[in-house]
């Protein structure tokens, strides 16, 4: 691990050693939650300052191959995709962690919270995002619950195939990584259609990606991409028009960089690797213009 002399850079601070592969990653309030493939139903928690585990929170029946994890402030609350059982788990972060589950579109992957509170689920094996709209309502002999409804089920072009992971932007458009004979970022309107495009054909050029997966935008709109398969980070500029690497200094190297989550409250950005299963935690980071940390 590398740790830069001038504390105001930004470092790597703390690495989580690595188990099975991070399927999800995200923080909410003094903790940090750690998903991985094959996890036996578990949510690992975190101390978000010292990243020491605290404790399991225990979701029945999630699937093995589960790869999307998200948290959300307003419903104090973590989402957590079943991609074996076409599934969505909302497990609540009060009282005794709560879980209840609702059926999506086949494949659930990536996951993401909008500016509005509502969850965004990319579903892989049918090239669709689904927006799902939280409510709130009191049944007669329990305390609250929480369920989703349909708002939005967006059917994307036939060549954004096999979809990993979105983000909703301020203007309602979405962006997309995507891998299949493309292997792409896409900025993509509320009718699936791609607007516009970084990447093109798998391979290790800067203008090139292998196995996009997890993103990240910045307050300028700067796009950040776990380039999967070529081991490293891609910032995209908000035109996608140019990329530059971001050169993460760690024991090793980046080994399959899959899921992403940037804390803009706290400057931290936690990468979550596949095949080592290491989550990286880069400090003091404010944007995503530099070029090496």
């Amino acid at each position: 691990m590398c740790v830069d002399s001038d504390s105001s850079s930004p470092t790597v601070t703390h690495v989580i050693p690595g188990r099975n592969g991070v399927g999800g990653v995200t923080s909410l309030g003094d903790n940090v939650f750690v998903m991985r493939a094959y996890s036996q139903q578990q949510i690992e928690v975190y101390d978000a300052k010292t990243f020491t585990l605290q404790r399991y929170i225990y979701v029945p029946r999630l699937g093995g191959y589960s790869v999307g994890l998200a948290a959300c402030p307003h419903n104090n609350c973590l989402y957590a995709s079943d991609r074996d059982n076409n599934s969505v788990h909302k497990v609540e972060l009060s009282g005794n962690n709560a879980v209840m589950k609702w059926s999506v579109a086949r494949g659930p992957v990536g996951l993401s919270v909008n500016s509005e509170h509502n969850l965004l689920v990319v579903c892989r094996d049918e090239r669709k995002l689904q927006i799902f709209k939280i409510h709130r309502s009191l049944p007669r002999k329990t305390t609250l619950t929480i369920y989703g409804s349909l708002l939005q089920n967006i059917q994307l072009q036939a060549d954004v195939e096999c979809p990993r992971h979105a983000v909703q932007l301020p203007t309602g458009q979405f962006l997309v990584s995507h891998e299949g004979s493309l292997h792409r970022v896409c900025l993509v309107g509320v009718d699936g259609a791609v607007v516009r495009s970084y990447g093109g054909e798998e391979g290790s050029q800067l203008t090139q990606m292998s196995r996009p997966a997890g993103l990240s935008v910045d307050r300028e709109g700067r796009v950040l991409v776990a380039d999967q398969w070529n081991d490293r980070l891609l910032v995209i500029d908000q035109s996608l028009s140019s990329a530059h690497e971001m050169s993460v200094c760690v024991d090793g190297f980046l080994n399959r960089p899959f899921s992403l989550w940037y804390d803009q409250s706290r400057r931290r950005l936690c990468i979550g690797e596949w095949d080592e299963g290491r989550v990286i935690v880069i400090d003091n980071l404010i944007d995503f213009s530099t070029h090496r940390i």
